[in-house]
């Protein structure tokens, strides 16, 4: 039997801001957690993959290509369809669950200081 995980619990363990933790596998999917504060992430897409964003605490800023931009609020769920650009950021610290298949990338093609390899998210 897999472990019991506590979303609250593994949040306590990540100590870097836009840096992924993949907490749980669901047949081809990672199941992420990510601490965001500040405006670091890159516009980037994902050619192949959907990616869906759960914002458990705080308030998320989603920008997706030819959209006007939006708040998200704790509770809120928004896919960014494949091949969409996109980026998120946060005022003050928000806390959002990710669930990506297991080819995304962290950043799509574009590579920055807080890109993360799969590696470095378990």
């Amino acid at each position: 039997m897999e472990e019991l995980k506590n979303v609250n619990k593994k949040f306590r363990e990540i100590n870097e801001f836009f840096s992924p933790k993949i907490i749980a596998e669901v047949n081809d999917v990672f199941v992420k957690l990510v601490r965001i504060k500040g405006d670091k992430i890159p516009w980037h897409n994902h050619k192949d993959e959907d990616e869906l964003f759960y914002v458990l605490e705080g308030e998320l800023l989603m920008e997706v290509e030819g959209e006007a931009g939006f708040v998200m609020k704790a509770g809120d769920i928004y896919v960014v369809k494949r091949g969409m650009g996109h980026r998120i950021s946060s005022l003050g610290e928000s806390r959002i669950m990710l669930i990506e298949n297991k080819s995304t990338a962290h950043t799509g093609e574009v590579k920055t200081a807080i890109t993360r390899s799969i590696e470095e998210q378990l």
